[in-house]
Order: structure tokens, then C-alpha cells, then sequence
């Protein structure tokens, strides 16, 4: 056990929960209109509560146990079971490996609360949060960084799926979830108002730029030039592709926005995840240049033309940007084409299954849409009794 490793990846944890909270919070807090600001932060942390029990539960069983079927890891350390202080996990204590794990298992559900913010029965988001996290996501994460059928030696052969952060394990599913979700959701009864706090927007985007290092870096489980130069290929790729969407916007519409600047460091910063462990700074120039632009692009396409409510962009953005990344890996040589776009596939048609069956089943327990009235009168006041602004917000 290296003492360097323990100490960053006691960081890394750290960040990674700072992005959900309060970072997601606020980046999605702000984005809404003022009466349901504060159902887009219970949202957030109720699920980071639920999901760090439930994946101590079960979830990092299924995703890191023993299992041999390449399938899901089995039920053999439910609980914690057989793991204590001195357990090692490499260089790790393993239960340190399960708490850094654990940030990730809350913020790929919360990163689906964008896309039904303003609408949704709360009941249902802890419902479907909770199924969807051991049933799609745990899974998921065992066929890619646990050993399954899409790692090295899976059903690819020697080279496996290159996922180094979750392009594919976080940023794929979440955004595919969410766009199922809001197809089954329906658009808002008012999707006219802008966002109600855009200075909140940039400093929700700011702290998640911030956890990202830990998110990425952290994903090297070492103390080493790895994760430093993780840490290197995000940043420039969050600043690139921040510039590239801020200058489009200057093109299209005469203004460059800092919602959408600020959006464009995320759609960077989803679109180097995959590939952070695998490209130098170049290569990362070159993905956020893009990703700001493609990521736009998407939004038009998700909004305008396909006529999804999705509403804070979620799978444009996320989905986009995370599918994008992973793709790049084999474009800049450092990965398989048949590994990377095959995996793309596999684990596309599966979220997008197992996420139907849980809304159906979801939807019959609890409601999945609130009424029209609470809907007007917000979520804040009507759902948790509560009030940030005026209603007219």
C-alpha cells in the first residue's frame, strides 16, 4: 500500500462528491426558473444520500465482486462483507476504492435529474434513481472496470473497451436514461423562461471543473505522472471547448452567452472523461475544439428538430460529448475500433432497455409526472413546502 496513492485518492473522493454537491446542484439549480430551484437541489441530494447506501448495499458488489460470469460481480460483498481496514484493493485500501467508487455511483444518476427537472414526481426520481443505479449502472461498471465481458480479454479479445473515467460508464448511460426519461416525460407546460440564475449556472460549472480533476486524475488510483497528466488533457480540453461553443454562439446568434460558455466546459469535460488516461495535451486540444462545437450542435438538434424536452440538455451534452470521447479513443490509435464502437452499442441498448422497464415498472408504484397545478404553482412550494423566490420567478 503506497501512502502517496491512499493520500490523493482520499482527495479525489473528495472532489468527485463536490461535484454532485453542491456542484451539479447549483450548475442545474440555476438553470431552472426560481419556483423549482430547490427541487433540483433535494433532488441532488437525496440521491447522493440513497445511492451511497444502496452501494454499500448491494452496488459495489455487483459492480467489483468476484464473479466470474463477465456478467456482474456477484452478491459476495454485500455490505462490506469481508472487507476492512487493512483489505487491499492494489495500492488501495479497498475501502477506499469502494468510497471513490461511490462518488461516482451518486453523480450518474444525478446527472439524469436535468432532464426531468420542473415535472417529476419526487417519489419516482428516488424510486427510479435507486432501481436504475443497481440494475443498469452497477452492472455496467462491472462489464467495463470490473472485469467483464467489454474489458481486456472480454468478448473484444485482448483489447477491451477503453473507458479510463466513464465516457461510456457514466456519460453514455446517464444521457441515454435521461432522454428516454424525458420522452416518456413529455415537454413542460411552459418552456418559455429563461434560466433564473445564470451567475449560480457558472459557479455550479466552476466547482464541477474544479471536481473533475478528481474525477479524472482519481481514475489513475495512483499518486503518479498519470493522473497528472489526466488532470492536464481535462483542463485543456474544458477551456478549449469552452472558447469553441462561445464562439459559435458569436457566430450564429451575434452574442456569446456565459450559460453557454459555461455549458461548453462541460461538454469538454464530458468528452475527454474516456479518454483522459489515453491522450496527451494535443489530442486534448483537438477533442474540446469539437466537443464545444458538436455539443451545440446537439442541443439544436435534441430541442428544435427532435423535439425532446430534455430539459438542461443532458444526454447533448453528456451524452454527446461522453460518446464522442470514446470514439476518439481509436480515432488517436489508443484504442480498438470494434472494442470501442461495439461496447458503444452493447451498452447503449441495454440503458436504453433496462431504462423503459424501470419507468413502466416505476410508473405503476408511484407517479411518474405531477399534476398541471403543482407544476404552475412549482415544485418548491407544492412537493417540499418550501419557497427560494417569488412565484413569478
Amino acid at each position: 500500500m503506497v501512502g502517496a496513492d491512499t493520500a490523493w485518492i482520499i482527495v479525489a473522493t473528495a472532489l468527485v462528491l463536490f461535484m454532485t454537491l453542491p456542484g451539479l446542484a447549483l450548475f442545474y439549480g440555476g438553470l431552472v426558473r426560481g419556483r423549482n430551484v430547490l427541487s433540483v437541489f433535494m433532488h441532488c441530494y437525496a440521491i447522493a444520500c440513497l445511492m451511497s447506501i444502496l452501494w454499500f448495499a448491494f452496488g459495489y458488489s455487483i459492480a467489483f465482486g468476484s464473479g466470474t460470469s463477465g456478467y456482474w460481480g456477484g452478491l459476495d460483498k454485500v455490505f462490506l462483507s469481508g472487507i476492512d481496514a487493512d483489505t487491499v484493493f492494489g495500492t488501495l485500501p479497498e475501502v477506499l476504492f469502494f468510497a471513490f467508487q461511490m462518488t461516482f455511483a451518486i453523480i450518474t444518476p444525478a446527472l439524469i435529474v436535468g432532464a426531468y427537472v420542473e415535472r417529476i414526481g419526487f417519489g419516482f426520481v428516488l424510486l427510479f434513481s435507486g432501481l436504475w443505479m443497481l440494475l443498469c449502472y452497477a452492472p455496467v461498471v462491472h462489464w467495463v472496470w470490473g472485469g467483464g465481458m467489454l474489458a481486456d480479454g472480454g468478448i473484444f479479445g485482448d483489447v477491451g473497451l477503453k473507458d479510463f473515467a466513464g465516457g461510456v460508464v457514466v456519460h453514455e448511460t446517464a444521457g441515454l436514461a435521461a432522454l428516454v426519461l424525458a420522452i416518456f416525460l413529455g415537454s413542460r407546460r411552459d418552456a418559455s423562461k429563461p434560466p433564473h440564475n445564470p451567475g449560480m449556472v457558472m459557479i455550479g460549472a466552476a466547482m464541477l471543473w474544479i471536481g473533475w480533476f478528481g474525477f479524472n486524475g482519481g481514475s489513475q488510483l495512483a499518486a503518479d505522472g498519470g493522473a497528472a497528466m489526466a488532470i492536464t488533457v481535462t483542463h485543456l480540453s474544458a477551456a478549449a471547448a469552452s472558447l469553441t461553443w462561445a464562439l459559435w454562439e458569436k457566430i450564429k446568434f451575434g452574442k456569446a452567452s456565459l450559460v453557454g460558455m459555461v455549458t461548453g466546459t462541460i461538454a469538454g469535460l464530458a468528452s475527454i472523461t474516456p479518454a483522459s488516461g489515453f491522450v496527451g495535451p494535443v489530442e486534448a486540444l483537438v477533442i474540446g475544439s469539437v466537443a464545444g462545437i458538436m455539443c451545440q450542435e446537439a442541443v439544436t438538434l435534441i430541442r428544435n428538430v427532435v423535439k425532446i424536452d430534455d430539459t438542461l440538455d443532458v444526454f447533448a451534452v453528456h451524452g454527446v460529448g461522453g460518446i464522442f470521447g470514446t470514439i476518439m479513443i481509436a480515432v488517436f490509435g489508443a484504442g480498438s475500433w470494434a472494442a470501442q464502437l461495439g461496447s458503444l452499442a452493447i451498452v447503449g441498448a441495454y440503458t436504453i432497455v433496462v431504462t423503459c422497464v424501470l419507468i413502466v415498472i416505476c410508473k405503476a408504484v408511484t407517479a411518474l409526472r405531477v399534476d398541471p397545478e403543482t407544476e404552475t404553482t412549482g415544485l418548491d412550494l407544492a412537493v417540499h413546502g418550501e419557497r427560494a423566490y417569488e412565484l413569478n420567478s
